[in-house]
């Protein structure tokens, strides 16, 4: 299991009491203190959020910030849950440029949030370029997915018209002859297939049908998050 994205510093551990208002979350540490945390992340959480878990943070040691503190990841059963946002992005571009993912190894550029898109207002996760066997650019989607439905990892946990923005360009761009990828960060390892989340919103599924029918490449991926950090571990099978 490759370490694409080790964590910075030591976490820190705790408890968690409640994720309120989208961005916070009270937490008691170990200490005892009981403190405020930002959470990074703007999705429901559903099946990551339960009150008692125990919760990885990280110190970002900046007195400058309002909250010290970011929630990291909650343990769900034998299973830690990365619910940090800003995580998945670095460590997929940390194992693109390792060429780790067979399905987009041997690009030599790698480009991390460029403009795109029918307008040029979008920004792809990654743009790869500069293939010895492919002359097609890459466009690649990155979508952090932490809700668990029996043993599936499902998307989105809330509705998001932002997402669903983001299959259609992929679909324009596939439309123009580049490689379009929606690439799924299944950030929990007790899951072991991918599924969109049609009851969440099912908009977004039909989307999803309707990018794979147009040539979009969906790649659901496992990950193990340990307190060292985030691992990688292989393809999941996915259903439409």
């Amino acid at each position: 299991m490759p370490l694409i994205f080790p964590f910075d510093r030591p976490m820190l551990r705790g408890t968690l009491i409640k994720r309120y208002k989208r961005f916070l979350a009270d937490i008691t540490l170990e200490s005892g203190e009981t403190i405020t945390a930002h959470c990074a992340n703007s999705g429901a959480m559903t099946s990551c959020k339960e009150p008692g878990c125990p919760v990885l943070l990280s110190d970002s040691q900046n007195p400058k910030r309002k909250l010290l503190y970011t929630f990291e990841a909650i343990q769900m059963g034998e299973t830690w849950v990365g619910v940090n946002t800003a995580n998945p992005n670095r460590a997929v571009e940390n194992a693109v440029r390792e060429n780790l993912i067979p399905e987009l190894a041997g690009y030599a550029s790698v480009k991390p949030e460029v403009k795109y898109g029918i307008e040029g207002r979008s920004r792809i996760d990654l743009l790869l370029r500069d293939h010895p066997d492919d002359p097609r650019d890459c466009y690649v989607e990155i979508k952090n997915t932490t809700m668990r439905v029996d043993d599936y990892a499902a998307f989105p946990d809330a509705v998001t018209e932002r997402g669903q923005k983001h299959l259609e360009e992929l679909m324009h761009v596939a439309s123009e002859g580049h490689r379009a990828v929606i690439f799924f960060f299944m950030g929990r390892a007790d899951c072991t297939r991918f599924r969109p989340a049609d009851e969440v919103d099912s908009r977004y599924g039909e989307l999803l049908r309707q990018a794979a029918q147009s040539g979009v490449e969906i790649l659901p991926y496992r990950m193990d998050v340990q307190p060292d950090g985030i691992h990688l571990l292989d393809r999941a099978e996915y259903e439409l």
